[in-house]
């Protein structure tokens, strides 16, 4: 049975058995703790921990989910995987006990005739807490299930919690028995392997006041409302179904595999020979290109984009990972426009949107490859040198330091620094390297956590929203009366804000704008009698609750007054204007470079706009130029804008656009500017006609990552004011050069092009001067134990200078057996030594490299280079007479 048909068989029995269908949430989830959706309850967290009301008493997903926490053993065994797919069913305050274990059973055991899984009812073995008679009768009793077949487990096991105060409670898990081939006999607690557990259904009953550890917690008492969360792993149910070993031998992901294979001429799964436990390294590799080539599928059609920090980075590492794989392969070219397609192929039955986006998820990741091979030349440049001057110095090992610089700065793999070292024959210092990657690993942790704890206290804000969510007229009004609801000073609920003091007020109505969707907040104020509050923020601390941040300019605020909330309406239409662009400049770029340039986030404020959109090369100007003639006649064509609620399949079928990464309701609100040319979910502030955007101005272009663009903009009086500074610009040079406007083009060009004539011309005289000062030069030459030396500071050259010198003395004092020449200069008041050296020197021991460790040290720095030449520098000017003795007193030990 395909992983798609087992998907579609899960949400149509819970669907008959009363459930609301909930489509997956995107993989970028609204909780600051995770990078990315982690778990398929992710998306229902606020109603379990009573944030929200939910909307249905049953429901179940399908959800997509993505874990980097062992990102380092992926492929090692046949259990780490990146993304995959949980099935789950929930009861809020519905069924519980009985009910879930009696679904779960009638599921997996009905006959696929019938539209079940058909496993085999006697090879089935749950387990549950050690606790739970309950939970075991109902297996025993209910069920069927012969005691021998129920296993009770401690906390470890069988408890689920989320790891900080809330809701907890036993579990069961669910397994099957895959057969003496596979393990020892025994149930699940002697072998999971052979007993794979596939699906784990928790009961919610308690409320936790402590969570120390994952056994170590303590139970305040019963919850108000026992609810279901079960989580089936789609791809643990595939690996049963479809009769094959693990997870990377399903339908969906070992076709990326087996083309993988086919490319590297490699055979996957036939090495003999390895210790039990353990894979071999080509298997590990084609494992590892065949999950994150998927995962990264997946991310990119979320809207995750390569970068450097966060989920970006995530990204980035698993398509260099994967890039990485298929080079130790032995594959060298590129490989994602031969894999990506496969994963795509595989995955659409299950996600259509992947093929309707795919140019866009392709044009993002094919850069990162091409981003990345430029990558490793340049790394395999810097790796070379570091191999060079540890053999220079005599060494054996290539530092931890360097490698660990090689990894996260140049993002250079030790995998490849370790190949590539060996190579040269190098060891490389890898417990070093461990060590810092295990200090970097530690202090992230410890950013995580301080964060999650930051987070984790959101108990004034929910019993503020248990109150009732804010009336928000945002849309309707710029003025409203409202009542003080909550008081919040340093996390704390208090019942006064005194003057001077900044905190935040909840309302129970508001018409400011709470920053969301790339918009910011309004600003404005909140009076009442001898009480003026200036409002600088406005967030959503909890869903449907407003928080507005103040500052206490006059009076003190009291929960339970009545105040008059109103916002600036200039900082307002400025704020519509600044939106309503960014979807003309949005339409507009659609428009000249096609539907794949999608928008992939934005942010404004009043008067300005950024648009970040898929799009893998720069605008030209006169493609710019384009885009901003498009959008201004949009503006001038004085579009109607509208906003309109609908459900959420609704829009999708009219084509309006959705920004990845954001999470939206069954019902969406739709804004239309001029109907279908532009048409997107968004909540923010709008103007009613595109006109009233007024100018707009396109002032940057420019990369944010690999496949990523962003363009910058102003619109209404900034646009205005930024033509009038450039207006002033233009005629300021207009009068330097005494050309009008229309000629500066034609009138700087020239004036460019004699100034670079004239350079070169500089240039050339300086070289001749150089090398008639090295003529000169030639006759300050003595003898050091038989070594032709000559010394010599010159004075203010550069390192190029310098260099050039150099040689030239070299080549003219070469007959004349063996011979060095160092030369000093000091551009910009940093001193710098060249050493060289002929044939007939180092034939004698003497070495470039060397002598110019001799100078740079005395100058008080560092240098190094190859037998022959070699350069360095330092910090002390005052000492290049001092080096250069010091070079010539060696020249005469190494000869003597």
């Amino acid at each position: 049975m395909e992983t798609a048909e087992i998907r579609r068989r899960w949400l149509a029995f819970f669907e008959k058995n009363g459930h609301t269908v909930v489509p997956s949430a995107p993989l970028i989830h609204d909780d600051p703790n995770l990078l990315f959706v982690n778990a398929g309850m992710v998306p229902f967290k606020p109603y379990f921990l009573g944030q929200e009301t939910p909307l249905w008493d049953r429901a179940t997903s399908v959800q997509k989910c993505v874990r980097t926490g062992d990102i380092e053993e992926v492929g090692k065994t046949s259990r780490h995987g990146t993304f995959f797919q949980m099935n789950g069913n929930f009861s809020f305050g519905d069924y519980f006990k009985e009910g879930a274990i009696t679904l779960a059973w009638q599921l997996v055991t009905t006959s696929q005739a019938e539209g079940g899984y058909g496993l085999d009812a006697d090879k089935i073995w749950p387990t549950v807490y050690e606790d739970d008679d309950e939970a075991f009768a109902i297996w025993r009793d209910t069920i069927g299930i012969p005691a021998e077949r129920i296993t009770r487990r401690g906390k470890l096991d069988n408890y689920w919690h989320m790891g900080v105060p809330g809701p907890g409670g036993p579990c069961s898990e669910i397994y099957l028995d895959r057969g003496p081939e596979y393990g020892l006999e025994g149930g699940p607690a002697v072998d999971e392997d052979r007993y794979l557990e596939f699906w784990n259904l928790v009961f919610m009953q308690e409320e936790l006041s402590a969570v120390r550890a994952k056994d170590d917690f303590d139970i305040s008492g019963p919850l108000p409302k026992r609810n279901i969360d079960t989580g089936m792993g789609l791809e643990r149910m595939a690996t049963l179904l479809q009769g094959v070993d693990n997870l990377y031998e399903i339908d969906e992901v070992y076709p990326v595999i087996a083309r993988a294979a086919e490319m590297t001429g490699k055979s996957y799964g036939e090495h003999s020979g390895q210790s039990a436990g353990s894979s071999h390294p080509d298997d590990v590799r084609l494992r590892v290109v065949a999950d994150h080539v998927r995962s990264a599928l997946m991310l990119i059609g979320d809207g995750v984009t390569p970068g450097n920090e966060g989920r970006g980075y995530v990204l980035r590492r698993m398509l260099r990972r994967s890039v990485r794989s298929m080079r130790l392969l032995g594959y060298e070219d590129p490989c994602l426009p031969e894999l990506l397609p496969v994963s795509l192929e595989r995955m659409q039955n299950s996600y259509p949107e992947l093929a309707t986006g795919f140019d866009r998820i392709a044009q993002i990741a094919y850069a990162e490859e091409d981003a990345f091979r430029r990558t490793l030349a340049a790394g395999t440049t810097i790796l070379d040198t570091a191999v060079a001057r540890t053999k220079e110095a005599g060494g054996s090992t290539l530092a931890g330091e360097q490698a660990f610089a090689l990894h996260d700065t140049y993002g250079f793999p030790i995998d490849l620094t370790l190949e590539m070292a060996a190579e040269q024959g190098l060891e490389v210092d890898r417990d070093g390297f461990t060590r810092l990657m295990r200090e970097q690993r530690e202090r992230a942790r410890a950013d995580a956590k301080g964060k999650k704890a930051r987070h984790a206290n959101t108990e004034v804000w929910r019993d503020l929203r248990a109150g009732g969510a804010t009336d928000f007229r945002a849309y309707e009004e710029l003025t409203s009366e409202a009542t003080v609801i909550g008081l919040v000073v340093d996390g704390e609920p208090v019942q006064e804000i005194a003057p001077g003091q900044q905190g935040q007020v909840v309302l129970d109505r508001t018409p400011f704008y709470a920053e969301s969707g790339g918009q910011i907040a309004d600003e404005g104020i909140i009076t009442a009698d001898g009480v003026h509050l200036k409002v600088i923020d406005v967030q959503r601390p909890v869903k449907g609750l407003i928080a507005h941040t103040v500052e206490v300019v006059t009076g003190g605020l009291q929960t339970g007054t009545s105040v008059l909330a109103q916002v600036d309406p200039e900082w307002r239409l400025s704020a519509c204007q600044a939106h309503s662009g960014t979807h003309v400049v949005h339409a507009a770029l659609r428009q000249v470079l096609g539907p794949s340039a999608l928008q992939s986030g934005s942010y404004n404020k009043p008067g300005y706009l950024r648009l970040d959109f898929a799009w893998g090369q720069a605008l030209s100007a006169a493609t710019r130029s384009e885009i901003e003639e498009v959008a201004n006649l949009a503006v001038r064509r004085d579009l109607p804008v509208s906003a309109t609620y609908m459900p959420l399949p609704k829009a999708r079928e009219i084509g309006a656009l959705a920004l990845f990464g954001e999470t939206y309701g069954e019902d969406v609100r739709v804004v239309e500017i001029g109907g279908e040319w532009s048409r997107e979910l968004c909540g923010g502030t709008h103007v009613q006609h595109s006109s009233q955007v007024g100018a707009l101005t396109l002032t940057g272009e420019s990369s944010v990552g690999s496949g990523v663009r962003r363009v910058e903009a102003f619109v209404g009086m900034d646009a205005l004011r930024h033509l009038a500074r450039e207006r002033a610009i233009v005629a300021e040079l207009s009068g330097l050069v005494g050309a009008r406007p229309d000629e500066l083009t034609d009138r700087i060009g020239a004036m460019v092009a004699r100034l670079k004539e004239a350079e070169r011309e500089l240039e050339r005289v300086r070289k001749e001067a150089v090398a008639a000062a090295a003529g000169n030069l030639t006759e300050q030459a003595r003898d050091v134990n038989g070594v032709t030396f000559l010394g010599h500071d010159a004075g203010d050259s550069g390192a190029d200078d310098v260099r050039t010198m150099v040689m030239d003395l070299r080549g003219r004092l070469g007959n004349q057996g063996p011979v060095v020449v160092a030369i000093t200069g000091a551009a910009k008041g940093r001193p710098v030594v060249v050493v060289a050296t002929n044939e007939a020197a180092r034939s004698r021991g003497i070495r470039a490299g060397e002598l110019v460790r001799v100078a740079a040290t005395t100058l008080g720095g560092g240098g190094g280079g190859k037998d022959d030449i070699a350069q360095g520098g330092g910090q002390d000017v005052a000492k290049v007479g001092e080096a250069l003795s010091a070079v010539e007193w060696r020249v005469g030990e190494l000869a003597g």
